[in-house]
């Protein structure tokens, strides 16, 4: 797999789309790290970690809304292994028309946009979630 985070991503879509409760994604620190993000921002619900080395996985639970629509619409990989992408601080501007959530790998860490706006910090731009 040349793209985990990616891949992470849609999982996360294709399984709120079949109305999955929960997803299984491979475990890594960075996927960890996006999830705790998501989950604060109210887009999934609990996050378990299961097995053991090699074969741990992370457990997502989705969330869905009363209508039964999914709480995650659409998520996109916008830096890729084959085209980094990076932006300054000044340059950070709302997702979706404020609807959507940019998360950033920064020097401070994993950050929404939001946040490294307020913190006046840059960085790859990883992913936009709405």
């Amino acid at each position: 797999m040349t793209d985990p985070i990616a891949d992470m991503l849609i999982r996360l879509t294709n399984a709120s789309r079949a109305k999955h409760a929960t997803v299984l994604i491979p475990h890594s620190k960075l996927k960890f790290a996006i999830l705790q993000i998501l989950k604060r921002e109210g887009l999934v619900g609990e996050i378990v970690r299961r097995g053991k080395r090699v074969a741990k996985r992370l457990e997502v639970a989705l969330r869905y809304d009363e209508a039964g629509m999914p709480a995650i619409e659409s998520a996109r990989r916008v830096s890729r292994p084959g085209c980094r992408t990076y932006v300054a601080a000044a340059r950070l501007r709302p997702s979706r028309f404020g609807r959507g959530i940019t998360i950033l790998s920064t020097p401070r860490g994993i950050l929404t946009g939001r946040e490294a706006k307020a913190a006046n910090v840059g960085g790859e731009m990883l992913c936009e979630i709405r």
